[in-house]
């Protein structure tokens, strides 16, 4: 099968990947092999079946430190890497176990006060401004969610900014050795988090990990407290703020949707689902490994080729959802979409984050009923990255 050159495709695929999403299902069914930018490849799984398929199939692992072409990096795993994310059965099922006797729905969902209180102060200072202008991304979408995981979490607030530049390099189009240095950097301040949380305790989440034992008396190790932080911190805010952000630059490009809204609030639960579905804020699944050939169709992915689960082509394919590139907050969301995964690393604080972007749309809709872009929906520069999905900034004006 030939391969796509990714990087040829340039700024119009970051901007709008959705059309060479539909050519390469078109030309190659539900699976394609990719060329990336450092030189290596990876398959991308398009169709929605075999998206869906692939993320609960127990050929494909998720330790890349199993598969025999990178015995050799197995010492560059950091602390970080430890965590249910990177983890297969049975440790990937230990692992949840612990977790999930603290990952409780009183301990992880914040009282809807508390986000409501947190998204007035905000938007208390982004309509402040004498312009009547922002950024939506800076203003509300990093802020409400960094807060929100870094209070459940414990994390102080003087230090949230430096999380926030590491979580950008990692997940961004960053150089080896920015992404290192950002890294190393994370890791030895988690580590630290860590030591000062044992010494002081308290009720937070991270802390309840900490003092975590089940029934056997087994416990999280240092690394898999540190991978642990690293992944709620992470995928805890990484996600809500490309929703929140995905979800109003959506509305504001569909007026006709927005209207709709307007007139019938009662449809935010169901325009965030259709902005998960439509432009998920995690366009692709973390990397997955073959343990041996797996067919999909007509293609067979050899034995330790990597794999990319492209959430946001399984959402627009047209054979899971009729007209899959029309934006439709009346859609019926079912079938359900799989923006939060499937299986067993179904995305735990998803609930979370369907609040938070509840809260949050509801909020900024009643603050600024005249809401409206602030520059040509072509000029707005998407994130460059591997995985996530989102502006870079937001130009608003009310």
């Amino acid at each position: 099968m030939p391969a796509i050159d990714l990087p040829t495709l340039g700024g119009r695929f970051v901007r709008d990947p959705y059309p060479f999403y539909a050519r390469m299902r078109e030309r190659f069914g539900d699976v394609c092999r990719v060329l990336l930018g450092d030189g290596g490849n990876v398959w991308f799984v398009l169709g929605h079946d075999a998206a869906r398929s692939a993320l609960t199939d127990p050929r494909l692992i998720k330790d890349w430190t199993r598969v025999a072409a990178m015995e050799g990096l197995r010492d560059e795993r950091r602390p970080t890497d430890h965590n249910m994310l990177s983890a297969d059965p049975p440790r990937h099922t230990r692992l949840r176990r612990l977790v999930s006797r603290e990952f409780t729905p009183r301990r992880i969902t914040m009282p809807e006060t508390r986000l409501e209180e947190i998204t007035r102060d905000l938007l208390d200072t982004m309509t402040a401004a004498p312009e009547r202008r922002a950024d939506l991304v800076e203003a509300l979408a990093v802020p409400l969610p960094m807060t929100v995981i870094c209070e459940l979490l414990g994390v102080p607030f003087l230090e949230r900014e430096d999380f926030r530049t590491w979580s950008a390099i990692l997940l961004g189009s960053s150089t080896p050795e920015e992404e290192r240095d950002a890294a190393v950097a994370m890791n030895d301040y988690l580590a630290e988090l860590v030591e000062r949380k044992r010494a002081a305790g308290g009720d937070d989440l991270l802390a309840a990990l900490i003092r975590a034992r089940d029934e056997e008396g087994d416990r999280l190790s240092e690394s898999e407290l540190i991978g642990m932080a690293f992944l709620l911190l992470v995928a805890g805010h990484e996600t809500t703020v490309n929703l929140i952000a995905n979800a109003v630059l959506a509305l504001l490009t569909h007026p006709e949707q927005l209207a709709a809204l307007r007139r019938d609030p009662d449809l935010i639960d169901t325009a965030i689902e259709e902005t998960l579905r439509w432009d998920p804020p995690v366009e692709r699944a973390t990397f997955r490994f073959t343990t041996e050939p797996v067919r999909f169709g007509e293609v067979v992915v050899p034995t330790g080729e990597g794999l990319l689960v492209v959430l946001a082509s399984a959402g627009r394919d047209p054979a899971h959802a009729p007209d899959a590139d029309r934006f439709d907050i009346l859609r019926d969301p079912r079938p359900p979409h799989l923006s939060f995964g499937h299986g067993i690393h179904f995305c735990l604080g998803a609930p979370l984050a369907r609040l938070e972007a509840r809260v949050a749309l509801r909020a900024l809709l009643e603050r600024c009923p005249d809401l409206d872009l602030d520059t040509e929906p072509k000029e707005i520069r998407h994130r460059v990255s591997l995985i996530v999905r989102g502006p870079e900034r937001l130009p608003v004006r009310w």
